[in-house]
């Protein structure tokens, strides 16, 4: 029978074998795959280099391309142990790689520049709630992001954009409560913290959610309006028990005006305004206090009129002081300066007096002889040369 061999057909021929159950069987090893058409007993063929399988019909794994020179190992870049049979394509790619032959990296991640393909690959600097995740090399070799989300920017878009600050992991928009100052634009607040560059509208803080010294109101609402001191004149007695600063003795029976500042919020300017309270006293009236004037003025304004007070209280005593020295200096001179003035000359005698308070004085009691005539340039002509005269 076919397969049989030897005298009494009680051998397998060649190329064939026997499982003991069905008789002689052909061993049909594949003819590319097999070194040689025999088997063993069991069936089993020998192989070629990377070729696997009973009948030497399949590339082992690792292998590919079988043909009558075996199969050829797979050229995956040590980054997998195995690819298509037939078509050679890496598979199950390996250290986030990825492509016919796991030469390409995954997206998120990246070679660096002059690295090889049997080069680890490195995951991109690109968080996923700030970019997309995949990142390209830049001309420097840098590795930059392909795109970034709302609001962020830079090459790892790890930056927010102008008019926005982190907050987390997310940039949201800056809270300046509408009073950012139009001159910090476009970068309003600090990227990192939020606070606010420049706060317009007389407001400050973080946020510029505040009114600004000097001034009162709700931020917020844009109402900062300068903080003003009313001035209410009136009248009230010293003797009175008023919270004041000061208190006057009880047995004064006079008035004398006081003054009083007070500051208060916008919704209480009509109970409780900052007022300057001043009067004097009212000697037919028992009451505390008479208004009689209201007027409000700025600081500044106050300030200005406080500082011109001053300078012409500083003025007066200045002219007072000088004044005072003028007169002195003015009466030292007149007590030591002498009573008459007499010059002798050839022919008479000139006189004047130092003091004007006597004008009009008469001569002629300075002569104790005969009178003399006085002329009208207060000049004494000598009557004879042999006159004696005495002052």
């Amino acid at each position: 029978m076919v397969g049989y061999t030897g005298l009494q057909c009680e051998e397998c021929e060649e190329d064939h074998f026997t499982n003991g159950t069905d008789g002689c069987l052909p061993c049909g090893c594949d003819s590319f795959g097999a070194v040689s058409p025999q088997c063993d007993s069991s069936g089993t063929c020998v192989c070629k280099t990377g070729v696997y399988g009973p009948k030497c019909d399949d590339c082992h794994p690792g292998f590919f391309h079988f043909s009558s020179d075996g199969c050829q190992p797979c050229q995956c870049n040590q980054r997998s142990t195995y690819c298509h049979p037939q078509s050679g394509v890496c598979l199950d790619c390996q250290d986030n790689t990825q492509g016919q032959n796991c030469e390409e990296c995954v997206p998120r991640f990246y070679r660096g520049l002059g690295s090889s393909v049997k080069d680890g690959c490195v995951s991109c600097p690109c968080a996923d709630h700030s970019s997309t995740g995949t990142c390209h090399l830049d001309s420097s070799g840098r590795p930059v992001c392909d795109e970034c989300k709302a609001g962020f920017r830079g090459s790892t878009c790890d930056v927010c954009v102008d008019g926005f600050y982190k907050s987390g992991d997310a940039c949201v928009p800056c809270d300046c409560s509408g009073n950012a100052d139009p001159r910090s634009m476009p970068q309003i607040c600090h990227p990192e913290s939020g606070h606010c560059l420049r706060c317009a509208n007389h407001t400050t803080g973080t946020h510029c959610e505040h009114c600004a010294p000097g001034y009162m109101g709700d931020a917020r609402a844009h109402n900062c309006t300068f903080r003003a001191v009313r001035l209410l004149a009136t009248m009230a007695p010293r003797s009175s028990t008023t919270t004041t600063s000061t208190t006057t003795p009880p047995s004064s029976s006079t008035t004398s005006p006081f003054l009083l500042f007070t500051s208060s919020s916008p919704s209480t300017a009509h109970s409780s305004a900052p007022t300057l309270q001043s009067g004097p006293g009212d000697p037919a009236s028992n009451n505390n206090s008479t208004a009689s004037a209201l007027t409000v003025v700025s600081w500044t304004q106050f300030n200005i009129i406080i500082l011109a007070v001053i300078i012409a209280v500083v003025v007066l005593l200045m002219g007072l002081v000088g004044g005072v020295y003028t007169y002195r200096e003015y009466r030292n001179r007149k007590l030591n300066a002498p009573f008459w003035t007499i010059e002798l000359k050839e022919d008479n005698i000139s006189f004047s007096s130092y003091h004007d308070s006597i004008p009009h004085a008469d001569p002629n009691g300075l002569l104790e002889e005969e009178p003399c005539v006085v002329a009208a340039n207060g000049q004494l002509a000598l009557a004879t040369a042999a006159n004696m005269y005495k002052a």
